[in-house]
């Protein structure tokens, strides 16, 4: 049996690389007032993507369950 990594399911790689283009561009704000709200948003953006890995490992293993049951033979 093959488990399934969520780390590397296509939706996940997209996630994470529209979250680190988000951190970079909050990163190099030039503003110094703009600092807590940088960090208000990365720490927002980090909550939303642990959630969605979350639920996509939880449908990835509900799916991988109910598959592994059915009866091929």
């Amino acid at each position: 049996m093959n488990p399934h990594n969520p780390l590397h399911d296509p939706a996940v790689v997209y996630l994470r690389a529209v979250l680190g283009a988000r951190l970079a561009r909050l990163r190099s704000a030039e503003e110094s007032d703009r600092g807590a709200s940088a960090i208000e948003w990365a720490i927002i953006t980090a909550i939303l993507a642990l959630l969605a890995i979350t639920i996509g490992a939880v449908i990835t293993k509900k799916v991988t369950d109910k598959a592994n049951t059915i009866n091929t033979g």
